[in-house]
């Protein structure tokens, strides 16, 4: 059976917290789910605000190979002649082929929203519906609170979308708007419906109760043929249903078509390349496209999963565009440094007899507050170390940090730092805003004149974390520094009761992983 996917992020997921899509985010947006396989495309109510009409007109321009643009609008207002309704004539002069309408279905919101009777509403749903068929429109009939509307008069709830239904809509979509409503109740209440109405039936539900993919998926499973969700369920309050779970959860596991087989891959980038156009950060622990989707961590998982990958993973990965991720900590084992040492590219197969010595060495660090699942890079020189493949590019004789506050206020740090490289000591100084950037000022100026390649490498981000906060002033703090060179970037760890220390810790280890990364890059095309 096919599924028609209807995809509202650029309307319904914009009114998430914190989101807010420009124009042309909205069109870039429209191309990739057109590219994914989407085949609804809901960008905006046009007749709410001036950015919704002028993506219409720009939208126009553009040409989509698999989706339909559609607008989004509600019924008539009770008091005005349908053809002169602004909401109507908004969504006529948007000119997408498509209209998704919303009209009540609740009794409660009838009286209480509305504040019309009962038959108004249903001669609303009826003229805006037939109105909008009368000029060749596509008409998507989203029947709002329809869920709590049945639970509460199911006479009623049936008699709005058969209204609709007899207008000619195309589609009627049993809304769950509130998000309350269990999955026992959807598909009960789904397959009601399904026995009294001709027209297709789709759902559109949201996330308050965590029930909107479940929901979704069971009213599919019970008739509906056409889902509404969002992009990674972007949405107001809790969100909507996430479609990045819908559709691998029915073409996947359920035996619905929804895309086309080869574009599931795209499935991780496409919810990636969304959370960063609206500015925020994909969670690590969404189903199937997070980052720790497929990632284990207990010693005993990764020896089951090396072995055979469906011990602990209901699919593979890369079906979805993913990858498989090792996690070293205090919970790491053998198979743990195994997988991880061959993802770094370092071979611990030939030489296994020191590898209870690095886990034992790991644990230790992890127990004095290292950690190394975000600091990979410093994982890797930690191995090399402890394998003795480590080329000591520098070593450090000392430094020292001078902070000083003048009779202006103004806070000045100095550091100096003296290292010494194949024999020859440097000892160098320099001003910076804090402490960390003096001292990493200081150590690249001395380097420098032996490394000039320093100069391409950058900090990105630096981050600072308290370990045992009870032990006050006097608590550890874990550093994690974030390098960047060539769009390449690499984290390094530090941890020290000082903070300098920590600091100075990680800001070696990130030098050093430069110089030995383009060190070993240098030899590799020598050869």
């Amino acid at each position: 059976m096919n599924v028609k996917l209807f995809d509202t992020t650029l309307r319904d997921g914009s009114q998430s917290e914190n989101i807010s899509f420009s124009v042309e985010d909205k069109l870039h947006i429209a191309h990739k789910l057109d590219e994914f396989g989407i085949h609804y495309i809901e960008g905006g109510w046009p007749g709410s605000n001036p950015k919704d009409m002028l993506f219409f007109k720009q939208v126009q321009k553009e040409t989509f190979q698999n989706a339909r643009i559609v607008a989004f609008g509600s019924t008539k207002h009770a008091k005005n002649p349908v053809e002169n309704d602004p909401n109507i004539r908004a969504l006529l002069e948007a000119e997408t082929p498509i209209v998704s309408l919303f009209g009540k279905t609740w009794i409660y919101h009838v009286e209480y929203a509305l504040r019309v009777s009962r038959e108004e509403n249903l001669h609303m749903i009826g003229e805006s519906v037939a109105t909008l068929k009368a000029h060749n429109r596509e008409v998507i009939f989203d029947a709002e609170h329809f869920f709590d509307g049945y639970k509460d008069n199911p006479d009623y709830a049936m008699a709005c979308i058969k209204s609709a239904e007899k207008a000619g809509a195309d589609v009627i979509v049993l809304c769950d708007t509130n998000g309350g409503t269990l999955t026992h109740d959807i598909a009960k209440i789904v397959r009601a419906v399904k026995s009294a109405i001709k027209s297709p039936l789709g759902i559109h539900a949201h996330n308050d109760s965590e029930l909107a993919v479940a929901n979704s998926i069971e009213a599919v499973i019970n008739g509906c043929e056409h889902v509404q969700g969002t992009i990674n369920g972007y949405g107001e309050r809790c969100g909507n249903a996430n479609l990045c779970s819908i559709i691998p959860n029915l073409q996947l596991k359920a035996g619905y078509y929804c895309i086309p087989d080869e574009n599931i891959k795209k499935l991780t980038a496409l919810a990636n390349y969304v959370s960063e156009i609206a500015n925020l950060t994909l969670s690590n622990t969404m189903p199937y496209t997070g980052k720790s989707a497929f990632t284990h961590k207990g010693g005993v998982h990764v020896s089951a999963v090396m072995r055979k990958p469906e011990c602990y993973e209901h699919i593979s990965p890369e079906i979805v565009g993913n990858k498989r991720r090792v996690l070293i900590s205090d919970l790491a084992g053998k198979s743990n440094i195994l997988f991880k040492s061959s993802e770094l590219g370092l071979d611990l197969t030939s030489d296994k007899e020191r590898i209870p010595e690095i886990v034992k060495r790991l644990k230790e660090l992890e127990n004095e507050g290292y950690e190394f699942e975000a600091a990979e890079s410093s994982l890797e020189l930690l191995i090399k170390r402890m394998k003795h493949e480590f080329p000591n590019f520098f070593s450090i004789q000392g430094f020292r940090i001078l902070n000083e506050k003048d009779e202006n206020a103004e806070i000045r740090s100095e550091a100096t730092v003296r290292a010494k490289v194949d024999g020859q000591e440097e000892h160098t100084a320099a001003e910076g805003v804090g402490p960390v950037n003096a001292l990493d000022k200081a150590l690249r100026r001395a380097l420098t004149k032996f490394y000039p390649e320093i100069e391409e490498m950058k900090l990105s981000d630096y981050k600072v974390r308290v370990i045992n906060a009870w032990a006050g002033t006097s608590a550890k703090v874990r550093v994690l520094i974030e390098s960047t060179s060539h769009g390449k970037t690499w984290t390094t760890v530090g941890v020290s009761e000082n903070i300098i220390e920590a600091s100075w810790q990680a800001l070696i280890d990130s030098i050093s992983y430069f110089l030995m990364k383009r060190h070993q890059k240098r030899e590799t095309l020598e050869t």
